[in-house]
């Protein structure tokens, strides 16, 4: 009598089966959803293509705007003592580049360098209405720039004084005092104390040469605001009379003179 082996049947196991079974549900959605996947993918690459595109094109315009400042700033500083026409003609040509700078690349990394230099092209060039124009410009567009402002303020009121505006130009320079971490501070309250001074404002000139020996003591106008301070503080002690002159002694009517 024969007796036959029996073989089960074969049954996947129950975490193989749940295997399957998930890749023929992820088949089956790719199949269902494929042009919206599709889609959904080429508008991937599109949005990265922008992107990657946008960098690119700010990167082109930095280095333009760059190349533009340097070109400038070239012409700027070139002066030629023998030839003025030569001096006034690289004068031009660097406010040209510059207003090309902020005009065309605003938003460049090099726009907030170049409208600076634009203001002082401009007082090189003696339009001092230009150059606080451009000054104001860049306060008002730039004036995240702490780095610079400071400076720019410094500037604008150098522009007022020699425009003969003294009380635009003490606003100005009083105006870097406000700001957080300005380099130049030491620099805006001698400014300040000296034009009080010049306009006869002898005690608020005082008060701010003494803030700046106080506040500053290694500034290198600390010895001149020092000398200032005695200057006018001599001023105000007031000058000894002069004693009166004895009388002298006239000789007597009775007196004769000796005989020799």
């Amino acid at each position: 009598m024969s007796y036959r082996i029996k073989v089960p049947p074969r049954t996947l196991p129950v975490d193989e089966a749940h295997l399957v079974s998930g890749l023929e549900h992820w088949v089956h959605g790719l199949a269902t959803y494929r042009w919206s996947i599709i889609v959904g993918f080429v508008l991937l690459l599109l949005t990265g293509g922008g992107v990657w595109g946008v960098f690119w094109y700010d990167a082109e315009n930095a280095s333009k705007a760059q190349e533009l400042e340097r070109e400038a700033t070239v012409h700027l500083f070139t002066r030629t003592a023998s030839d003025p026409q030569k001096t006034a003609a690289n004068l031009k040509e660097a406010i040209a580049l510059y207003q090309r700078v902020v005009g065309e690349y605003p938003r460049t990394p090099t726009a907030p360098l170049a409208q600076f230099s634009l203001g002082n092209a401009y007082v090189q060039s003696n339009d001092l209405a230009s150059a606080i124009e451009a000054y104001n410009r860049f306060i008002s567009t730039y004036g995240a720039h702490v780095s610079l402002l400071g400076l720019v303020y410094q500037k604008l009121g150098y522009a007022y004084q020699l425009k003969g505006d003294l009380d635009q130009a003490a606003k100005a320079y009083s105006a870097i005092l406000e700001i957080p971490g300005a380099m130049n501070k030491d620099h805006a309250l001698f400014e300040v104390a000296r034009l009080e001074e010049n306009r006869s404002k002898p005690e608020e000139a005082l008060k701010h040469y003494q803030e700046l020996t106080k506040t500053y003591p290694t500034s290198p106008l600390t010895s001149e605001a020092a000398m200032r301070v005695k200057v006018i503080e001599a001023k105000k002690t007031p000058e000894p009379a002069p004693a009166a002159a004895a009388p002298t002694p006239t000789p007597s009517a009775s007196t004769k003179p000796s005989k020799p």
